[in-house]
């Protein structure tokens, strides 16, 4: 029998339902027709609630399903999207910063520079990663491949997935705006190609950092914004609890982001979100990055580096009354 995802708070019917799928997939053995009729029937009431679900999600819904735990990480679309993968660590500068992780690569015909936030799965792996928050010595490293990749003429690609940059007194201490601002600078000016998928999370400039790309993707229930809706509703509604509100007005889903022009294209997700189906989801990904960097593979150096600055400058545009 299947392993059951882990439910959110918002899935409590389908939840419902599917425990009693499992409660009388158990004796379908020795209940004859009936009960298999019956599985049958609310395998497809399952279906069609979960269809229905996430057909009308709301924006602080697709948060959550943007943080679930079982969603594909960085680790994953390596094993399973990206071959004869060589990680490469350390920044030449301080240190190793599991949070961000990068190498060489294939992703299908092309060989390529990888990077992305790692957050980690049990606890030892989250403490490992700190939960995907960067300290200056993972943003170096990420310059350090961005380099590496316009030495040999090799494009980037980086799996963005990150509540933010780690705010602690250590990673100030060694100039963490300052490696936020030079990775995002190394982006813009890259001569070779550069695709970006946030994954799940895309927290602030800790993802901004390895995402001003020439292309920026994301997986249909994923999150991009400024800041979380819990800080953003700390700050403007001085109550952590209006998240939902806060979520709403940020503008931070897929579809939203795309109608403003911040992002280039969404990648459907299987039904019920990603963590239901992470290769299916993968191997989309897969499919939208090999189309991407097929196209961008046609512009020389200074092309790239034209379409980059009018994408970023285009951002916002067709919706401005001054853009005339």
């Amino acid at each position: 029998m299947a392993e059951r995802p882990t439910y959110l708070d918002f899935e409590k019917p389908i939840a419902e339902l599917d425990k009693k799928i499992d409660d009388l997939t158990r004796t379908m053995d020795s209940g004859g027709p009936n009960v298999r009729a019956e599985v049958a029937k609310l395998r497809e009431k399952s279906s069609k609630a979960l269809a229905d679900l996430y057909a009308k999600l709301e924006p602080w819904q697709r948060t959550q399903v943007a943080r679930h735990p079982e969603r594909p990480h960085y680790s994953d679309f390596i094993k399973h999207l990206v071959a004869d993968y060589c990680e490469l660590a350390g920044d030449r500068t301080f240190g190793e910063d599991a949070a961000i992780l990068g190498g060489l690569g294939r992703i299908g015909t092309h060989r390529v520079v990888v990077m992305g936030h790692e957050k980690g799965r049990t606890t030892p792996e989250r403490l490992k990663h700190n939960f995907g928050m960067a300290r200056p010595e993972g943003y170096r490293k990420a310059i350090r491949l961005m380099d590496l990749a316009e030495r040999f003429g090799l494009p980037v690609v980086s799996f963005v997935d990150t509540a933010g940059a780690y705010p602690g007194l250590d990673a100030e201490a060694r100039g963490q705006a300052e490696a936020i601002a030079r990775a995002t600078e190394r982006c813009l000016t890259l001569g070779v190609p550069m695709v970006a998928v946030i994954t799940g999370e895309g927290g602030s400039g800790g993802a901004v950092a390895i995402a001003s790309a020439n292309c920026v993707l994301m997986l249909e229930n994923s999150i991009y914004s400024v800041i979380s809706p819990e800080g953003a509703a700390s700050i403007l509604y001085r109550a952590s609890d209006r998240a939902k509100d806060a979520a709403a007005a940020m503008k931070i889903t897929a579809k939203d982001l795309s109608t403003l022009g911040v992002i280039d294209g969404i990648i459907p997700e299987p039904m019920g979100g990603a963590h239901r189906n992470p290769a299916l989801a993968i191997e989309s990904v897969g499919r939208a990055i090999d189309k991407t960097l097929f196209d961008l593979g046609r512009l020389d150096a200074d092309g790239i580096k034209a379409h980059r600055r009018e994408r970023f400058l285009a951002i916002g545009r067709t919706l401005s009354p001054l853009a005339e």
